[in-house]
C-alpha cells in the first residue's frame, strides 16, 4: 500500500477495527482509547474530536500534543516489519499504534504495553 494512502486514511476509519480487534479478545474500548492517549497525549474529548472530524492519520499525528517519551521502548514486528527500525517517521507513529492495539489483542497487561 503507498504510505501517501495509509497518511490520508482517516482515524475514524481505522479506529472501529481497532476496537474490534480488541473485543474480540475480551479486552475494551477504553483500553484502546488508553493506548492512543498514552502514545499520543490526547485527551479523552480530544482523541473523541479526531474521531468525529475524521482527521487523517497525518494531521493526527501533527497536532498530537506530545509523543510519549518511552515510545522508543516499543519494539517488534507487524506487517513484516521491525517498528524501531522505519525510518519514515510517520509511518512509523502509526506502526507504533498497530503495535500497541496488537499485544492489547494478544493480552498482553497494560501496564507493560504502557511502557514505564
Amino acid at each position: 500500500m503507498d504510505s501517501t494512502r495509509i497518511y490520508r486514511m482517516s482515524v475514524a476509519g481505522v479506529y472501529p477495527h481497532y476496537i474490534q480487534k480488541a473485543e474480540k479478545k475480551g479486552r475494551t474500548k477504553a483500553e484502546v482509547d488508553a493506548i492512543i492517549c498514552w502514545l499520543t497525549g490526547y485527551d479523552q474529548q480530544a482523541l473523541q474530536q479526531h474521531i468525529d472530524h475524521k482527521t487523517d492519520f497525518e494531521s493526527f499525528f501533527a497536532q498530537a500534543p506530545q509523543l510519549n517519551p518511552n515510545v522508543s521502548k516499543i519494539k517488534g514486528v507487524i506487517c513484516g516489519h521491525r517498528v524501531e527500525k522505519i525510518e519514515d517517521r510517520l509511518m512509523q507513529k502509526i506502526r507504533y499504534l498497530d503495535k500497541l492495539v496488537d499485544e492489547l489483542a494478544k493480552g498482553k497487561a497494560m501496564e507493560k504495553i504502557l511502557r514505564p
